[in-house]
């Protein structure tokens, strides 16, 4: 209710601690996003028309030497790089010709040359590819220089209690156990164990753990914790469903096995350069196929689409980070940089995915799919992702309590 209580009674503050972290977060990850499009076009020979953020009425535009408006609008959700010879800023089809007036001409050669559709199946791909890779580049980027003078929050795999009754506690899992491996991935931080169990609520999982000795002399007179790590220990916890309810009142499915983090040694490890890369590899790359997971698990019905969220969940979120802090917004606008990236890459027309995807096949026919089918694609395309656009919005003013509300104020 927090934010519905802020809009209804101070509304300029809404719009500061949330709509402004929002469009300022989006407008940051659109620009990377269409820039990825727009210097590997202009690499491969092809001019730029037009390079926007935000759709509708243009607010602020600028033309630079090189003929390309550089423009701001109105609506503050997207963007798009319109490459010269396409129809529309989509690249869903070719233009009939050059307009002049009300005449269209057919294009000239040199024309032809710096057109998107002329250019080889390898530079169209590349440029539809940029988009979403630049996003993965800006997050990796922006994990690694965190992780190298901020560091990496960190608390060892060790279980500083355990709840009973839990899944845990049923399973044998012992106070002061270390996890070295769910389902043969090794944990090398407390944090690695929630993603792991979110995406397996209900499934039984194969924990790796060994147990406590005590406080060790290491040789040197020092005592330091040792565990049997000589004789490990393989136990099966099915992860238990929780529905957990944030301070905005959006609800998302948790997985708890009952085995509580050793809060008191939680610490922010640096890394060199060389680490910091591998380890904002890997977190990208867990966050990427966790998403993907989730995705799956919404499809085939393990999943609640409650968790959808849409442009009111992100600005929730967006002005909460912003609220802890420079470094906490940094770090959301990167794993929202990686979720544009995927998001985008999803075999789906009107997405760049969807246009690889196209890539594909014209490379598997020997030529393009036909005007029609392009057509019909882009259309479904189009139903399906308002379809999840509507679906997402009204999960947020749902869980945000808006249409209770408005049923109220009405009834």
């Amino acid at each position: 209710m927090e934010m519905l209580n802020k809009l209804l009674t101070t509304p300029f503050e809404f719009v500061r601690d949330y709509g402004g972290p929002f469009i300022l977060v989006l407008a940051i990850l659109v620009f990377i996003h269409e820039w990825g499009h727009y210097i590997i076009a202009r690499l491969c020979g092809v001019k730029i028309e037009k390079f926007s953020i935000g759709f509708g009425p243009e607010i602020w535009g600028r033309n630079d030497k090189h003929g390309t408006r550089w423009k701001i609008c109105a609506v503050p959700l997207g963007g798009y790089v319109q490459m010269f010879g396409d129809s529309d800023p989509s690249s869903a089809a070719p233009a009939e010709g050059v307009a002049e007036g009300d005449q269209v001409r057919a294009y000239t050669e040199e024309e032809k040359k710096v057109a998107f559709f002329t250019q080889p199946l390898y530079k169209r791909a590349a440029i539809v590819f940029a988009g979403p890779a630049i996003n993965y580049i800006f997050a990796i980027f922006v994990l690694s220089t965190l992780f190298m003078f901020q560091g990496q929050p960190y608390m060892p795999p060790v279980a500083a209690k355990i709840v009973e009754p839990s899944a845990a506690f049923d399973a044998g899992v012992k106070p002061d156990d270390k996890i070295l491996s769910v389902n043969g991935q090794a944990i090398d931080r407390f944090q690695d164990l929630r993603p792991i169990t979110d995406m397996n609520i209900g499934k039984p999982m194969d924990v790796v753990v060994v147990h406590y000795l005590g406080m060790v002399d290491d040789g040197t007179g020092v005592k330091k914790a040792a565990w049997d790590t000589e004789k490990p220990v393989t136990l099966s916890i099915t992860p238990r469903k929780v529905v957990k309810e944030d301070r905005f009142g959006f609800r998302h499915d948790v997985g708890l096995m009952g085995i509580v983090s050793p809060e008191s040694a939680f610490e922010m490890q640096k890394h060199g350069f060389f680490s910091a890369i591998w380890a904002s590899l890997g977190e990208t790359w867990r966050i990427t196929t966790m998403t993907l997971k989730g995705l799956g698990q919404m499809i085939i019905g393990t999943r609640s689409t409650d968790e959808l969220g849409g442009v009111l969940r992100i600005g929730a979120y967006a002005g909460d980070f912003a609220s802890q802090g420079i470094i906490a917004f940094i770090t959301f606008a990167a794993l929202l940089s990686i979720n544009l990236g995927l998001i985008n890459l999803l075999p789906i027309p009107l997405l760049d995915g969807g246009h690889l995807a196209m890539y594909a096949m014209e490379k598997l026919r020997g030529k393009p799919l036909s005007t029609q089918v392009q057509e019909y694609a882009l259309r479904v395309g189009l139903v399906f992702l308002l379809g999840i656009m509507f679906l997402a919005t009204w999960n947020d003013l749902v869980q945000l309590k808006v249409v209770d509300y408005v049923v109220k104020l009405i009834s």
